[in-house]
């Protein structure tokens, strides 16, 4: 039996662009080897030509129904 303290879960931060938990995991699925600001380049890249051809600025809805759908 381990004598160490049980670990803490610490709360995932929202993105700084979308404020939102989901936007901040799926980047986070993203990354490779600790990548962070690649995977942001990539994602908000993404998401800038999506939101250019839909013409709905600074909406995250196309990424949320995808996942629904996915799921």
């Amino acid at each position: 039996m381990s004598r160490r303290k049980k670990s803490v879960k610490r709360p995932i931060l929202p993105d700084a662009r979308y404020d939102s938990q989901t936007v901040s995991k799926f980047i986070n699925a993203i990354m490779y080897q600790g990548k962070k600001s690649t995977a942001e380049r990539i994602f908000y890249g993404a998401m800038d030509i999506v939101e250019n051809k839909t013409s709905q600025p600074g909406r995250c809805t196309s990424l949320s129904a995808s996942l629904s759908t996915a799921e």
